[in-house]
């Protein structure tokens, strides 16, 4: 990822001008799915005195067969309905997610949205063994049949540059490095800001920049899903300064184990680890606290994260400022003459 100058990077149709904050369909509904009511009601808070928004109900009720019954209150006939639904633990959302989107289309929403802080399946995108599925695309293609745009963070765009690649729709990446960057400068004196590995270097470089700090990158080799060999470059360049490893995201946290363990045996002061998306995925906590982490921090992608002693970094408010975003600019797509030569 180059360093963006913008927290908010929208993908949309060639042709089209970003518009005025000005959502077209009133008022601007946000359904949260289960576990999201929290976001969604901080991201309507943001929008007051910006749009006439509401935050709305949405149950899912399971059967004993394991199968769900969604319910939403219904949106009056040409309002913007936004799903609030992020994507970690993906295969038990999205089914009542889809069956939420096509709900509130029957019941009359001019478009639908989709905030997903954390965008789920896409780490596999190659077939990377004869008969693998290629996750990211296959899921792309699920989400963009429902959708008419979505709003992400940070999603883990390796060997797929954009998500425009994939997804039919029009789309937003939020990128967390500013904020990152500012609970860094606040917290942290004279930090040297580490990437564990290299598909890191992207997000380490950017909040590097943006913090003032000088940045290194761990070269790691991956032996298994929990098995992880890792090269530290020489922190003896950089004395005085307290490391802060920087990922995306923290699944089994095996990726920051092998860079704290490093950096111990290097003679480092206590690092700090500051990810975007913390998934902390079976022991993943308990092991990085373990290898010496003095501090961990994400941002509030995922709900549910409230270990003691992990602090999160609210994005609420620069969500917010997206979904007005691509509101506007879907009012200004749907409103427009065929002619005009706007595509979706």
């Amino acid at each position: 990822m180059a360093h963006a100058p913008d927290i908010l990077q929208a993908v949309l149709p060639q042709g089209m001008d970003r518009p005025s904050r000005r959502p077209c369909g009133d008022p601007l509904l946000l359904y949260a799915m289960p576990g999201n009511e929290t976001r969604a009601q901080a991201m309507a808070l943001a929008l007051q005195g910006k749009a006439d928004v509401r935050v709305m109900a949405s149950t899912v009720h399971a059967f004993p067969d394991g199968e769900s019954l969604v319910r939403v209150v219904p949106p009056p006939p040409g309002s913007q309905a936004v799903l609030v639904c992020s994507l970690n633990q993906p295969d038990a959302r999205t089914v009542p997610l889809l069956m939420a989107a096509g709900t509130l289309r029957e019941l009359g929403a001019l478009q639908v949205g989709l905030v997903a802080p954390y965008l789920g399946y896409m780490r596999q995108d190659i077939r990377f063994q004869p008969g693998q599925a290629v996750s990211a695309r296959l899921y792309a293609r699920l989400l963009s049949a429902h959708f008419d745009w979505l709003l992400a963070v940070d999603p883990h765009l390796h060997r797929i540059h954009d998500l425009s690649e994939v997804y039919n729709l029009r789309s937003s990446v939020l990128h967390a490095a500013p904020r990152m960057a500012q609970w860094i400068k606040a917290r942290v004196d004279k930090p040297l800001i580490v990437g564990p590995d290299d598909e890191s270097a992207q997000w380490a470089a950017d909040v590097a920049a943006r913090a003032g700090a000088p940045v290194v990158v761990v070269q790691k080799t991956r032996l298994g899903d929990t098995d992880v060999r890792s090269t530290i470059p020489d922190l003896h360049l950089h004395p005085g300064r307290t490391p802060v490893l920087i990922d995306d995201i923290i699944s089994s946290g095996r990726t920051l184990v092998a860079a704290l363990d490093h950096l111990r045996a290097a003679g480092s002061p206590p690092p700090v680890c500051v990810a975007v998306h913390g998934l902390f995925a079976g022991d993943a906590l308990s092991v990085i606290r373990a290898a010496g982490a003095a501090q961990i921090a994400v941002t509030n992608t995922v709900d549910g994260v409230t270990a003691p002693g992990v602090e999160t970094i609210a994005l609420d408010a620069d969500l917010a400022l997206g979904v007005l975003d691509l509101c506007s600019a879907g009012c200004t797509q749907t409103s427009a003459s065929p002619t005009e030569g706007l595509q979706p």
